[in-house]
């Protein structure tokens, strides 16, 4: 095979989380347009692949939870990393993209890519890693924005993108759940609502749970309708906040990720940290507000196209990547109220195809 454009079983891996396999989309969908014939097979963990059904470049999914990704949980067991070589020298991949973000290595995906029989493999590195790729791109800066370093990848290998911005598609029948599920939850479905999702995978990048309490009652009690959203693991998180706003709705799964999408869709405003409802509202251009801690640059993952506004307090730590802070989050130490009035002066500015909505919510 002479190169990638003759490339028609493509392998994608991204064992990352959900927003991380969405910010994906304009670099699967470029591969799809400059090689309409060639079909991608997307490796990701089990919450990744759960974003696949809202990109539609995807054409099949390998569920896998890699070594190379695994914080220290996986048990010795190399018979399970050659069970995973198996399964992809039998799918007989011409070429693998091997999507990072700027702290992880590419080199060991593309090893184990190697020993699959995989002939192209492209990544980008920080460190030397042999002939683990075939293509091995350098020098991106920490800040680059992730989709544009998704993007960086297939440019460089010859795919042409022509539409940079994150596009998920939600299929009518996740549309047209979104009135049970607010109802169920104890919101209008014909007035407009918050959307506040105040959970994190990293402990490090949620605002603190008091202040997310106090943000949702201060909502309420200016008449706007606020729905707060959690995964199941984050239910103790949610009863908290619902002791300190009763008057918030409450959503703690119960819905498929297009679902979501769909309540993300609907929302007048969405509120949350560095996580996937600020990328679902980036592509689907709903107005957001990004409670930013200081784990990360905000070029990396900060809304591009949708309206939006980014609150963090400068600290000297920043970025610091932790999971967990140990001197009290600082750069979340913003008064619910500075939250409140930024998030009703992004609202109070919607795009005509909101404005009509917004009247609504304000007493």
């Amino acid at each position: 095979m002479s190169g990638w454009l003759e490339a028609r079983n493509i392998l994608a891996i991204r064992p990352d989380n959900i927003g991380d396999v969405v910010m994906l989309g304009p670099a699967l969908r470029a591969v799809k347009e400059t090689s309409p014939a060639a079909r991608i097979t997307l490796l990701a963990s089990r919450g990744g692949a759960t974003a696949a059904p809202l990109l539609p470049w995807i054409d099949d999914v390998i569920v896998w939870r890699t070594l190379w990704q695994d914080l220290g949980h996986l048990a010795f067991d190399p018979g399970r990393e050659l069970e995973l070589i198996k399964i992809l020298a039998e799918r007989a991949f011409d070429a693998a993209l091997i999507f990072t973000s700027f702290s992880q290595t590419p080199h060991v995906p593309g090893y184990v890519c190697y020993l699959a029989g995989i002939p192209l493999r492209a990544g980008e590195g920080k460190e030397f890693g042999g002939a683990s790729l075939s293509t091995e791109l350098r020098g991106a800066p920490d800040e680059m924005h992730q989709v544009e370093r998704n993007l960086r990848l297939v440019e460089a290998v010859g795919f042409a993108a022509r539409e940079r911005r994150l596009h998920v598609s939600i299929g009518e029948e996740a549309r047209a759940a979104v009135p049970g599920l607010l109802s169920g939850a104890g919101i209008n479905p014909e007035g407009p609502f918050v959307l506040f999702h105040p959970g994190a995978s990293a402990e490090a990048r949620r605002y603190p749970v008091e202040r997310s309490g106090a943000v949702a009652r201060l909502l309420t009690a200016r008449g706007w309708q606020v729905l707060v959203t959690a995964v199941e693991r984050e239910a103790d998180l949610v009863a908290e906040i619902a002791r300190h706003a009763p008057a918030a709705a409450c959503l703690v799964g119960g819905t498929t990720l297009s679902e979501y999408a769909a309540l993300v869709d609907e929302a007048v405003l969405v509120i949350c940290g560095n996580t996937l409802p600020l990328h679902l509202a980036d592509a689907l251009e709903t107005p957001v507000l990004g409670l930013y801690s200081g784990t990360d640059y905000e070029e990396q993952w900060r809304p591009r196209y949708t309206r939006s506004r980014l609150l963090r307090r400068p600290t000297a730590c920043h970025p610091c990547y932790l999971f967990t802070c140990p001197i009290g989050m600082p750069c979340l130490d913003i008064p619910p109220e500075e939250v409140v009035e930024v998030a009703e002066a992004l609202i109070a500015n919607q795009p005509s195809n909101r404005a009509n909505d917004v009247q609504l919510g304000v007493v």
